[in-house]
Parts: C-alpha cells; structure tokens; sequence
C-alpha cells in the first residue's frame, strides 16, 4: 500500500507572528505536487515545520505519515521515518565529506547489521553521480564546502538519489541555477519518479515545471493553499501572474511576511 504525507489544518508562529494559516495538503507516493506562490506566503515555512526546524512553533494541525504524526517525533527520526527536505540554503559543513555523510545518513536508516557495505555504496555513489554529471572528486570534498550553488543544489539532488526516502520536500531546488544546472536537476527528480516515491516541490517559477510535469499544482496565498488544479493552473500563472487569483478569491493584496 502506497504511503500517504497528511497536513491538516496546520498553523505555524515565528515569534508569535502567525505565518501559516490552516494549510491543507495530502501527498500519495506516486505523485508529485508543486505549490507556488507569491514571496513573503509561507512556503518555505511549511517545509522547514514539517521537518521540525525549532523557529517554526507549531500552534495546530497536525502532518501525519501514514497515519502518525511526525510532529511529535525528533527531526532524525522524521528523516528516519522517510521525510527528506533538500533546503533552498544548503549547509557547509568543514571535517566531514560527501561520501562520509551519506553513508552515515544511509546507515542510520538501517537496522544494525543491515548496513551498505563499503563496495555496495562505493558503486551506487559513483552511479549516481555520474548521472547527476558530477565530477567524481566531489566525494572527497567537505559537504558543500567551496561548492557553487549548482553544485549545492545538484548534491541535495544527490543526496535524494542515494537516500530514497518515502516523500521528499524540495524547497527551491531551481533557484540560482543556469538552464544546464536545471535540465540536470529535473532529470534526477523524475528519475526517482515512481510509485514508491512522492515529491512536494516548492517553486516561484513554471520554468522548473518544464521539465518535471506535476500531478497537482497548488497556489499558496497568505498563508494557505487557496488554490489546485494541474499542471495548467502553472501555466497560467507564469502568463498572468497571480492577480487573477486575488480577483477571482477577492483576497487582498498582503503577504504573510515570510517564507
């Protein structure tokens, strides 16, 4: 049986400013979602609540994983439980390598004695990375140490790739990266494309839905999906941008003042 991401009714605070606002959303594995936005709506919140970020006070709602609610569990054990979340700023991290942290992050998913062994993850890291058209040396490196932002960006996708985790939050994944990057990018996302997969990527521009055609689209506006259709409802919006919808919901025109 497919698994299933819930968000029901979820409020989140950052200093007891209220940014989401009852936000709604169920994933399937198998299916891939995009929710969009003007900035300053809340979407990076919701990704950053959902993993347990401490900023983000959670005040209702709940996120359940088929059936229990990640919210109470610790940030490890909601990636343990198959939540990934690829940031829109990834983290350097000096002393530890590429390779050396994702072999830990595998491993520490895994019950003991049922670790990669160190030929099995040599030959899927360099699998993967030739895929990603990564130079090799890039294993040896300090995570994202040095790295340009495609190289950030194309690791988080690496990382994906290597962990293969149940539902994967992408937040940003396109920003700053040149349509080479991009094109690369997308093709390891549909790569992972599958029934034993589900994707929720967040997104300002329809360029990335070029290459990764979604399931549902959803349009996030003061703090809430107020919005969903398919892929087309993406399509309009890079054309007309978003006042159609204010018009059409009679919603004003404020943000939340926050991602």
């Amino acid at each position: 049986m497919a698994s299933v991401l819930e968000i029901k009714d979820l409020h989140v605070s950052i200093e007891d400013k209220e940014i989401l606002k009852g936000v709604n959303l169920t994933i399937k594995q198998g299916e891939i979602h995009a929710i969009m936005g003007p900035n300053g709506t809340g979407k990076s919140t919701l990704s950053s609540a959902i993993m347990g970020h401490p900023k983000y006070i959670v005040t209702q709602g709940e996120v359940l994983l088929d059936g229990e609610n990640v919210l109470e569990m610790e940030v490890d054990e909601r990636a343990q439980a198959g939540l990934f979340l690829a940031m829109q700023y990834p983290s350097e991290i000096s002393g530890v390598t590429n390779a050396d942290f994702l072999r830990s992050a595998i491993n520490s998913r895994r019950e003991e004695g049922q670790e990669i062994n160190l030929m099995q993850f040599i030959k899927k890291l360099d699998k993967q990375m030739e895929f990603l058209e990564m130079d090799l040396d890039m294993a040896q490196r300090y995570l994202n140490e040095g790295f340009s932002g495609g190289e950030k960006k194309r690791n988080e996708i690496l990382q994906l790739m290597m962990l293969e985790p149940k539902f994967a939050i992408l937040d940003e994944i396109d920003s700053g990266l040149d349509i080479d990057a991009l094109k690369v990018v997308s093709k390891g996302i549909n790569q992972m494309r599958g029934e034993n997969f589900g994707c929720l990527i967040i997104t300002h521009y329809q360029r990335l839905l070029n290459y990764i055609t979604p399931d549902y689209v959803h349009v996030m506006m003061q703090g809430r999906v107020v919005k969903s259709g398919g892929e087309e409802l993406a399509q309009r919006l890079e054309a007309e941008g978003y006042d159609w919808i204010k018009q059409e919901l009679n919603i004003e025109d404020e943000t939340v003042n926050a991602e």
